[in-house]
This record gives C-alpha cells, structure tokens and sequence, in this order.
C-alpha cells in the first residue's frame, strides 16, 4: 500500500495488541481444518507451520488440541479407504503403497506400519 515504515509499524502493533494478528490462534485454526479437513498427520502440519515461521511454542500448544483418539480413528479410516482403493493381489506391495499414501499425508511411521499390520 505504499505507506510509510513507521505507519505499518503503529498498524502492527495495534492489530497485535487488539488480538488481530494472533499466531497461537492461527495455528490452533490451521492445525484444526488441515486435520479434520485434509486428514494429514501431525509431521506434514509440523513441517507446513514451520515453512510458515509459526514459534514451535505455538505448534505445540495447537497440535495438543488434537485428541489422541480421534488422531488414531481418523488413521484407521484412511488405512481403511486406501486399502479398498488398491487393486494389488501381492500383500507386500500393497502395504508398501498404502504406507507412502499415509507417510506422504504426513502420518508417522510407526503408527503405520502398527495398523497397516492388523488390517494386511
């Protein structure tokens, strides 16, 4: 907008102090929508905050929002989809792909590699 440093610096520090720009609370919204929404894990929304500069404070205070129940429903239903999904007869190659579905989404690997064992 053209303005002047110390005028976008006065801006700033009102919409900080008026709770505007508020980054716990952005991560807390991000964590929220990319996990529900997206249905990715907690590295990909880790390592897509920290490409956005948001404090690791921050990212945690938002990730512990995320109850562990419901983190390990939503993957069983993913292992589920994907593993409907996938024509593979051979069961070892069909795990492989449903784990880099669920590795590139971000899940970890343990995780995986845990439940992918109970359904395959």
């Amino acid at each position: 907008m053209r303005m002047i440093p110390e005028a976008i610096d006065q801006i700033v520090v009102h919409l900080i102090q008026e709770n505007y720009l508020n980054e716990e609370r952005f991560a807390k919204a991000f964590v929220s929508g990319k996990f529900r929404i997206k249905k990715w894990g907690k590295n990909r929304i880790i390592r897509e905050l920290k490409f956005k500069e948001i404090s690791k404070c921050s990212i945690e205070i938002a990730l512990n929002e995320i109850k562990e129940e419901d983190y390990l429903n939503t993957l069983d239903d993913l292992i589920l989809k994907r593993i409907d999904q996938i024509n593979e007869q051979n069961k070892f190659k069909k795990r492989k792909k449903v784990a880099d579905y669920l590795l590139y989404r971000g899940w970890e690997s343990h995780l995986i590699y845990e439940k992918i064992n109970d359904y395959i």
